[in-house]
């Protein structure tokens, strides 16, 4: 009788996880989405630049088409409502990933060493090229501040969590 009971249980908690997982879907839709547009009205939001690279490289790395295609749509939606040259977080994440990233993978004995040097990384290296950018188009795209700081923070922390 306990044996039933168990495979019922067992019903019932796959059912729950199939029934979250389009629920998961929707709330990262949203995020990617609306998120964006509220870093350009609410200004001390953190930009999540590192922590969106990361994801597009770990989806390159296994494969995963779902978390490849969510980082390009948030970085294509952050750019263009927060009116930064297009694409441009992609090709320093791509070319941090082709440069400098197969040396960082040394590290796999610590688990936060890689993702932590890693967003770190792909934070000062899209702010200096973007500076770069800026230096050389003489426009004005993004401000250096205290608020750019504590985004770096804010990503830091959210990749040693996941």
């Amino acid at each position: 009788m306990k044996w039933h009971w168990s495979i019922n249980c067992l019903d019932m908690n796959l059912n729950l996880f199939t029934l979250s997982k389009p629920l998961v879907w929707l709330l990262i839709l949203v995020f990617v989405i609306f998120y964006p547009m509220l870093i350009s009205i609410y200004v001390f939001l953190p930009l999540f630049i590192g922590v969106i690279a990361y994801v597009l490289i770990r989806g390159l790395e296994r494969g995963n088409f779902s978390a490849v295609l969510v980082a390009i749509v948030y970085t294509i939606n952050l750019e263009v409502n927060l009116s930064l040259p297009l694409f441009f977080i992609l090709i320093v994440t791509l070319l941090f990933y082709v440069l400098i990233y197969p040396s960082l993978t040394y590290f796999h004995k610590c688990k936060v060493c890689t993702p932590l040097l890693s967003v770190i990384l792909v934070d000062l290296l899209y702010l200096s090229s973007l500076f770069a950018y800026d230096f050389v188009f003489e426009t004005q795209s993004i401000f250096l501040d205290t608020i750019l700081l504590y985004s770096l923070i804010v990503d830091m922390l959210i990749v040693v969590i996941l």
